[in-house]
C-alpha cells in the first residue's frame, strides 16, 4: 500500500511513541541517475502505548518545520509485523522508498540538484487514533550519490597476436542533476580489469587517471583470451560503476 509523506508542522517528541532501528538502503548510499526512479529498502520499528492510525519514516534536507524538503514522494509498505510487551506495541516495518529525481516532494524546484549529493536526515511521524500526532527527529542518515557511468569502452585490436599490445579506451561520466544530463568526469582514478575466458572473476590489472575531459586510455600486453572492462569505485558524492565488457581473442 502507498504511504503518504506529507508531514505535519514541527512537534516535539512524545514519550508514548518512538521510532528506532531505522535503516535505509541496507546502510548503503542511494545512487540516483538523471531520470529513472530508484527503489531503496527502508526498515524501522515504531513503539507506542497508544493506538495509531498511521505512521511513517522519511528522509529530508533543510531545517524541519521551516524549509525542509523530502527525498521521496511515496513509499510502498510491504509489512509491519506486530508484537506487544510491557504495555507497548512494537511494529517492525519493511518498506520500499521511491526516489524520482524529476519529482521531488518540495524544494529545489521539485527536482534533485547536485548539492543534494550529501547525507539526508530522517524523521518519524505517527498519527494517533482520535487525533494528535508525534514527530521524532531521528539519528539515522542516508547518503545520496550521483550515478556514474563509463561509456565507449573499447579494447583493440580484435583479434590480437599473443605478446602484442592491446589499447583500451573509454570515457567516465557522472550525473549532473542540476542540468539533467551526464557530464564527462575528469581526473578520476579508474581501474582496468580483466576476466580470463572461462572465468567469472575480474582482476584489476592497473589503475589509470582519466584526462580532464574524462577520457581513459592505456595499453596492456595480450597474453590470453578474455574480457576487459573499466571499474570506477566512486567517492563520497558519486556512485561506483563498471563499463561494459569487451572480449579480445588472443591468437
Amino acid at each position: 500500500m502507498g504511504v503518504g509523506l506529507t508531514a505535519p508542522a514541527a512537534h516535539a517528541a512524545d514519550s508514548d511513541i518512538s521510532f528506532s532501528n531505522v535503516v535505509l538502503n541496507n546502510g548503503k548510499p542511494i545512487v540516483v541517475g538523471i531520470s529513472a526512479e530508484v527503489e531503496a529498502p527502508l526498515t524501522y520499528t515504531v513503539k507506542s502505548n497508544v493506538t495509531l492510525d498511521s505512521w511513517w519514516v522519511e528522509a529530508y534536507r533543510g531545517t524541519y518545520g521551516t524549509n525542509e524538503y523530502l527525498l521521496a514522494n511515496s513509499t510502498i509498505r510491504w509489512s509491519c509485523s506486530q508484537s506487544s510487551a510491557g504495555g507497548y506495541t512494537f511494529r517492525d516495518c519493511d518498506e520500499t522508498m521511491i526516489i524520482d529525481p524529476d519529482d521531488m516532494p518540495g524544494g529545489n524546484g521539485n527536482k534533485l540538484v547536485n548539492s543534494d549529493a550529501t547525507d539526508w536526515r530522517t524523521l518519524g511521524t505517527a498519527i494517533k487514533k482520535g487525533g494528535g500526532y508525534d514527530t521524532d527527529l531521528l539519528s539515522a542518515t542516508v547518503r545520496l550519490q550521483r550515478a556514474s557511468r563509463i561509456r565507449n569502452m573499447n579494447a583493440s585490436p580484435e583479434p590480437v597476436a599473443k605478446g602484442k599490445p592491446i589499447t583500451v579506451t573509454g570515457t567516465v561520466q557522472r550525473a549532473n542533476w542540476s542540468l539533467h544530463r551526464y557530464d564527462n568526469y575528469g581526473g578520476r582514478l579508474v581501474k582496468l580489469q580483466f576476466r580470463p575466458a572461462g572465468s567469472s572473476t575480474y582482476t584489476t590489472v592497473k589503475s589509470v587517471t582519466a584526462s580532464s575531459t574524462g577520457y581513459l586510455k592505456t595499453t596492456v600486453t595480450a597474453s590470453q583470451d578474455g574480457t576487459w572492462r573499466w571499474r570506477y569505485s566512486g567517492n563520497t558524492t558519486t556512485g561506483a560503476s563498471n563499463s561494459s565488457g569487451d572480449y579480445v581473442d588472443v591468437n
